[in-house]
């Protein structure tokens, strides 16, 4: 929480994120906050909108209607609209916290959202938690926003409403109940994206020396891994990929004549045009002058 502690340009976010969009929910911030360890109490009282709270040092006591919560480093509180509250630091061990208080409605573009359960349940449901441990990511989101907010560069905005949508985000998280935040298992199939990897290498790569041994690399597999791997994804060897894509590259680099026989030919990972042109025949059925010459109608 050491984070939190330095953290007090948190207050500088007023006026700069005014509200923003996540999963279909619209949230307008408020307020913005940040207490010291010092004692202090704020009475008896109600928002019309959600406010949130963090404690990161000392201890104190969080009412809520007739139920009493103890507050140490670490705890995260909320009161919802309409809940009498009121919040108590300790004498001894001063409480210090981070604040933030925002409307939360259904945006117009997803109406249908409120009615399934989600994380915005630990929002939206009134007879939800209020006091909690799950902290999460709330203490370097508050940080982050905190540090855009004290020196605003160019992207700002930006910045500051992907961070304001996270920390809604995780706010409800931190009060939604496990059945609420849980999802079908989520399947990993990371095959066909190392694969798509080991493709864009080759593609990025056409005009210079390429081994299977770079290609794996890249994807950070073993040699025998890579070319097993994408063997049984593509039912081509890397290799002979590599020699496709040159070729299909070649055929339509022949059609710029601006470019020499000899330049398309390097240009396609080939350092002498023999070789080039016999690999080329051997695709297409006739040399690269042939199918410059024809304009290429057959293949492209």
């Amino acid at each position: 929480m050491t984070g939190v502690a330095g953290a007090d340009r948190f207050v500088d976010l007023a006026g700069l994120l005014e509200s923003c969009e996540v999963d279909g929910f619209r949230a307008d911030f408020l307020s913005w906050g940040h207490y010291r360890p010092e004692y202090w109490r704020n009475y008896w009282h109600s928002h019309s909108f959600h406010e949130v709270c963090l404690a990161y040092s000392g201890e104190g006591r969080f009412n809520s209607g007739t139920a009493e919560y103890d507050v140490v480093p670490g705890s995260v509180f909320l009161a919802r609209p309409g809940d009498v509250h009121e919040i108590e630091s300790s004498r001894t061990a001063p409480l210090g916290i981070a604040f933030w208080g925002f409307t939360f409605r259904p945006a117009a573009s997803a109406p249908g959202a409120p009615h399934l359960p989600g994380w915005w349940s630990g929002l939206t449901r009134a007879d939800g938690p209020v006091m909690s441990d799950r902290a999460g990511s709330l203490p370097s989101l508050i940080t982050a926003l905190a540090t855009e907010a004290a020196a605003p560069i160019s992207g700002y905005s930006t910045a500051l409403g992907a961070l304001g949508a996270t920390l809604v985000l995780e706010t409800a998280r931190a009060f939604a109940l496990d059945d609420d935040l849980a999802v079908e298992p989520v399947r990993r199939d990371r095959g066909p994206l190392v694969v798509d990897a080991m493709q864009r290498h080759l593609r990025d790569n056409l005009s210079r020396p390429i081994t299977v041994r770079d290609v794996a690399a890249a994807a950070h597999l073993s040699e025998r891994h890579a070319e097993r791997l994408f063997t049984q994804q593509t039912g081509a060897s890397i290799m002979s990929t590599l020699r496709r894509l040159r070729l299909e590259l070649a055929a339509q680099l022949l059609m710029d004549h601006t470019l020499s026989i000899t330049e398309v030919a390097r240009a396609c990972g080939y350092s002498d045009v023999r070789p080039f042109s016999t690999a080329f025949k051997r695709k297409y059925g006739r040399t690269p002058g042939n199918h410059r010459r024809a304009g290429g109608t057959e293949f492209i």
